[in-house]
């Protein structure tokens, strides 16, 4: 596989330091995710959301972590608005109602864990 092929793949070379907010660019008017660990432990997944672009109310089975790399977003955790920005990392409960918006265009590395 060439290395432009692994970068594309989501997978990140091992014993190579990642800056991670360089790894996934941003489209405009568009959601990007590209998951660069998944097992049976979790995942690690790295996005970045153009202003205004959503995720609607959902849950998840399992904690996850969220690391605001860039930008803004505007989380809404169990009914509570929670502003987030660049450098601020925020928990979201197991089976606890979550969305989002992009205040501003963001990134954000999103990291859920599996009992």
């Amino acid at each position: 596989m060439t290395e432009e092929a692994k970068k594309q793949s989501g997978a990140l070379t091992p014993s190579k330091v990642h800056r991670l907010d360089d790894l996934l660019g941003y489209v405009e008017g568009s959601v990007v995710s590209r998951t660069i660990v998944k097992n049976k432990g979790g995942t690690v997944t790295l996005f970045s959301f153009d202003a205004g672009q959503e995720l609607s109310e959902h849950s998840a089975p399992f904690d996850a972590l969220v690391q605001v790399l860039d930008g803004e977003v505007q989380l809404v955790i169990g009914g509570e608005t929670v502003p987030t920005r660049a450098g601020e990392t925020v928990m979201m409960p197991a089976n606890v109602p979550h969305g989002l918006k992009a205040v501003k265009k963001f990134k954000m590395l999103l990291t859920m864990v599996k009992d």
